[in-house]
């Protein structure tokens, strides 16, 4: 039997959805308009599924991105799929968002067995939250937020590693590392719902469903308020 995965994506400024059936993306939605993830993503499914000629009821299970990636944009995500499996009674999926990046660039970019995938999420100044990746896509490195500078990628490159950077965390870097044939930024790389969807067939498959009463997205690091310092008089 043909099983329908809605997905949500909104780790990034990138507002996605997308619908499969089983690990086939039929229909997708990107917006990478500004600050869309709270008006426009449950229109965003609407308007997914009607198109496809399903209601909701006729879903499976939804996925969506747990993180690392923007606080609201998770906290929005997580929030909108957690409602959606409740309302339904359909197990939700949490796809790990960097993993996900590498599973699709190792799928549709060929690359030599020498690359290192480095998925990049944009945290602020020169700072990232990232992952290293074989270029089959298998994680090698724990997740962190990671301040970058010139010498950042150095054990990896004194032993003749190719590094790929993507995401949207990776263009910022292109005149840092301009002069360095060793690191290579794959540009303007936007995060898509769709590159979730075989992550979530085989977690569905495999029946890894998160616990709703528990689930929260992987924030990475604390989220800290900050106080504007221009005069409210």
């Amino acid at each position: 039997m043909d099983k329908y995965i809605l997905i949500i994506e909104t780790a990034t400024p990138v507002c996605s959805v997308a619908l499969s059936k089983n690990h086939t993306v039929l229909d997708y939605i990107d917006s990478a308009e500004p600050n869309m993830h709270a008006n426009q993503l449950t229109l965003y499914v609407e308007d997914l599924l009607s198109r496809n000629n399903l209601v909701a009821s006729e879903l499976h299970a939804v996925a969506v991105s747990l993180g690392p990636g923007s606080y609201t944009g998770l906290r929005i995500g997580v929030s909108t799929a957690k409602g959606l499996c409740y309302a339904l009674d359909i197990p939700v999926i949490g796809i790990h968002t960097l993993d996900a990046m590498a599973d699709w660039f190792a799928n549709y970019h060929s690359q030599s067995e020498n690359t290192v995938l480095v998925p990049m999420i944009d945290a602020r100044r020169m700072e990232v939250y990232c992952a290293f990746y074989k270029n089959d896509g298998k994680q090698i490195s724990e997740t962190q937020a990671k301040i970058i500078d010139s010498l950042s990628f150095e054990e990896f490159v004194s032993e003749g590693k190719q590094m790929l950077l993507f995401g949207s965390g990776a263009d910022k870097f292109s005149d840092l590392f301009s002069e360095n044939p060793s690191i290579e930024i794959f540009p303007e790389f936007k995060n898509s719902a769709r590159f979730l969807a075989t992550k979530a067939y085989q977690k569905f498959v495999n029946q890894e469903f998160e616990d709703m009463a528990y689930f929260e997205p992987f924030y990475l690091k604390e989220f800290v308020t900050t106080v504007s310092k221009k005069s409210l008089l």
